[in-house]
This record gives C-alpha cells, sequence and structure tokens, in this order.
C-alpha cells in the first residue's frame, strides 16, 4: 500500500481565502507524506458547480480521497495538521 498512488480532489469556490489556504495546505502536507505519491485535482464550484453532487459536498472548501478506498473526506481550510492526518488515514503510512 506504500507505493499506491493516492487520487486526491479538492472542492472550492474561486480564489477565497480559505480556498487558497486549502490548497497550500495541502500540497504541504502531500510533499511531506506522499511525495511523488499523489494525483491532485483541484475543482472550482463557481466554474462547474454540477461536480458538487458526484462526491455529496456540503460545504466548501472539501477535499476528497478518491483513491486508496475507502472514500474519505475532510472540510475545512486544512489548517489542522493532525486533523488532516486522521482524516486521510495518513497517520498508518507515517508509522510504517
Amino acid at each position: 500500500m506504500d507505493e499506491e498512488m493516492w487520487e486526491l480532489r479538492l472542492y472550492v469556490a474561486g480564489q477565497t481565502v480559505k480556498s487558497v489556504t486549502a490548497l497550500a495546505n495541502l500540497k504541504k502536507y502531500c510533499e511531506e507524506h506522499l511525495k511523488g505519491r499523489y494525483r491532485l485535482e483541484v475543482v472550482d464550484l463557481l466554474l462547474n458547480p454540477q461536480l458538487a453532487e458526484g462526491d455529496q459536498i456540503l460545504a466548501i472548501p472539501t477535499l476528497v480521497r478518491k483513491v486508496p478506498s475507502p472514500i474519505r473526506k475532510v472540510i475545512g481550510d486544512l489548517s489542522n495538521h493532525e486533523r488532516v492526518l486522521v482524516g486521510l488515514d495518513l497517520r498508518a503510512l507515517d508509522a510504517c
């Protein structure tokens, strides 16, 4: 599982402070914990609101881990490092 490619999708609404902060935090966490093993897609719901329905997005910003399964979601600007690691189930990888 360590070498599995992670697929992450971040739902935002334009360039708000929370959206920009969430993206910056997510990139930092990915480089620290998943370097070279992740794909990140940013979905701007102001441009593509219909895409929110597929992942049942109710709040923004929302991070969705598509792969590895199960799907997991973290809502907010991702500034709480511990909460993001637990939410994405990255703590188990760090222990390896």
